[in-house]
């Protein structure tokens, strides 16, 4: 793989869970590191580790605006593309916000980015655009219909990166993620993510709730295999492996039951009473696709992507983190 050093890299929403990881990844490989965030969902305290560093650069900035994306894309060789609004409920709540930010958004950091003639535009795609498609694992070139307007802004993502890569030339790479989790993972919020959210409710010996009878199961994904595959986008040099999209995943599925029960045995070995908290079982969540489970097959043969946590193994380091952070 070809070493990602000394290059400058714009990483929009970098003040995010996954984009401030990304930022100190690429910092300590020797990169400039432009973030441009609006704060909306992201947080200052994810950048601690990053700011003082004279190889990083913040712009307070909204993708909404083109001005700021053009701003933002000055001098840059890669653009990582990770702002979106987040969340399949905030997105059935309010659908035209989403929309404004993952679609309007999109096209103005890949119409900058166009112009700026940067080497490549990464962006996160997702595994809600497989929407009602059943069959399992996800193979990238078989989707259902979205079921939700999240996916499709999503989707739409992909169509305008491809349309871009065969009208002007620009080199894009969509990554589907997976349910990830990780360190800086926001536990907050009506939108928060399901593990740090149960996490801290199993820390302070909260009831959880799970939506359905748990049977539901995702590839849940460790942030260092999404950082692994934002790197490989960048450095690959392979024709074919370029201006498509590619399932960021580790290959396999647990059911949320199977989720509580790991963190329950692993934060256990802080508090034993967290062994006895109790799990309630509420209605399914709209816009909820049952199982999820990719295939990684197409990344492993043209990026040589090799994800190197499970869930039992990231989670065991996520809840060190958890435990030391948001207690």
């Amino acid at each position: 793989m070809r070493e990602i050093t000394n290059y400058t890299i714009l990483i929009t929403g970098g003040a995010g869970f996954i984009g401030s990881n990304l930022c100190e990844y690429f910092l300590s490989k020797g990169n400039k590191v432009i973030c441009l965030d609006n704060f909306a969902t992201g947080h200052r305290h994810n950048l601690t580790a990053c700011i003082s560093n004279p190889d990083f650069t913040l712009i307070e900035g909204d993708i909404r605006n083109l001005e700021d994306c053009k701003k933002a894309v000055e001098g840059v060789d890669y653009v990582l593309h990770q702002a979106a609004l987040g969340s399949v409920p905030r997105s059935i709540k309010d659908p035209v916000t989403t929309n404004d930010v993952n679609v309007s958004g999109f096209l103005n950091m890949l119409q900058a980015a166009t112009e700026a003639k940067v080497k490549r535009f990464v962006y996160a795609a997702s595994s809600s655009t497989y929407g009602d498609s059943v069959g399992l694992p996800k193979v990238e070139d078989v989707i259902g219909k979205p079921l939700s307007p999240y996916a499709i802004t999503k989707f739409v993502n992909e169509l305008y990166a491809e349309i871009f890569s065969k009208t002007y030339g620009i080199e894009t790479i969509g990554l589907r993620y997976f349910n990830v989790f990780g360190r800086k993972q926001d536990p907050n919020g009506a939108y928060a993510a399901v593990i740090p959210k149960f996490v801290m409710q199993l820390m302070q010996h909260e009831d959880i709730t799970i939506n359905g009878e748990g049977n539901y199961s995702r590839d849940f994904t460790y942030i260092d295999n999404v950082i692994q595959m934002n790197e490989l986008a960048i450095a690959t040099d392979k024709k074919e492996a370029v201006n498509t999209v590619y399932n960021t995943a580790y290959g396999d599925r647990n059911t949320l039951n199977d989720l509580v029960a790991y963190l329950k045995e692993y934060l256990s070995n802080y508090d034993s009473e967290i062994a006895n908290v109790g799990v309630i079982h509420g209605p399914n969540r709209a816009g909820d696709i049952p199982h999820s489970l990719a295939s990684i097959d197409k990344a492993k043969e043209l990026l040589a992507y090799e994800p190197k946590y499970s869930l039992q193994e990231g989670l065991k380091i996520a809840v060190d983190w958890y435990w030391e952070n948001l207690r």
